[in-house]
Formats: C-alpha cells, structure tokens, sequence
C-alpha cells in the first residue's frame, strides 16, 4: 500500500511540473478492433483533477493518434530541467464529452495554458466542435524505464525550417557600419 502511495505522489509530482509528455496508445479503436501501434509522441498537457489532460485532433492542435476512449496509454515523464526520462506509467483514457461539468473544469485549466492560440475566448466553442479533450488516469503503479535509449527517426510533417536565405540577409548582417 506505501509503495503505491509513493509511485502515485511520484506520477502526480512529476507529471504536474514537466510540460511536457510522451505518451503512446494502445492502437486499439474503441469499438475493439486491433489497430496500428502508434509511436509516442511529445505532447502538452495539464495534470488535473489526478490525471492528464489533453486537447487535441483538431485545426492548429497536437494530433492524437492511438489515444481512444476505453483503450490504454503508456505515458513517459521527462525532466523539465534535464529532459531525461523521471517516470513511465500506464493511463486509462477517457474522452470527455463536450460541454459536461467534467469538461467545462478540464477547458478551463487547458485554456489557461495553451499557449499561441488563434481564437483565444472563442478557444473552448472551437474545441467543443472540433477537437477531443482527454483525460489519461493512472491505472497502477510505475513502469520500469527501459535502459536503452529509445532513439527514434522523427515523424513525418510538412513543416520544414530549411528555406533559402533571403538575399538581403548576408548584406544586413555583415554590413559595415559607417562611422561618423
């Protein structure tokens, strides 16, 4: 019982002071059909009310494959100041249903974190029509960490920063300064 008490004050603790999660569903769609294993993903969230919450799946937001309501989810806590991996735990996932008492509580923590938003007062209208909030509960106590590294190839995505360099970049920073 102690021991759970301490995995469960460790989970809480460290998820609450990283911004940031990786987290990996189970592949499994919600009407039980095996699915693809999806990689984890980095991901921003807020620990409330004893679990994460997530907003996602929508225009500008963080996708959220593999992550289905009822399926399972194993999360992995990094150190905000060190990046290292702190704790890994398994998470049951619950979508919320929109405009509940559950889900109204979990927006409001989730908009006042998020952060860059377009819409900004209209952000909860938005996610009440396009995206899903999620909680992930923990369901026992803490996973071992692996002893590799885990290295992964990075996801494929449209966005790139490699671009030409505007012709007028070289002159402005190697400009010589007149002197007066």
């Amino acid at each position: 019982m102690t021991e759970q008490l301490l995995d469960r004050a460790l989970i809480e603790e460290a998820t609450k002071k990283s911004g940031l999660i990786w987290a990996r569903g189970d592949g499994m769609p919600s009407a039980g059909a095996p699915g693809p294993e999806e990689p984890a993903r980095a991901l921003w969230h807020v620990w409330h009310d004893g679990a994460v919450c997530l907003v996602g799946d929508g225009p500008g937001e963080q996708p959220l494959p593999g992550l289905s309501d009822g399926g399972e989810a194993v999360v992995t806590v990094r150190s905000k100041d060190k990046g290292g991996r702190v704790v890994a735990w398994t998470a049951r996932v619950v979508e919320l249903a929109p405009g509940s008492d559950t889900w109204q509580e979990t927006v409001a923590e989730l908009k006042g974190k998020r952060l860059n938003a377009p819409d900004g007062e209209e952000m909860p209208a938005r996610w009440a029509r396009e995206c899903r909030v999620l909680r992930l509960e923990p369901l026992a106590g803490t996973l071992p960490l692996p002893d590799g590294s885990l290295a992964a190839a990075p996801l494929p995505t449209p966005a790139t920063t490699r671009q030409p360099v505007p012709a007028a970049v070289p002159r402005l920073l190697f400009k010589k300064r007149k002197r007066s």
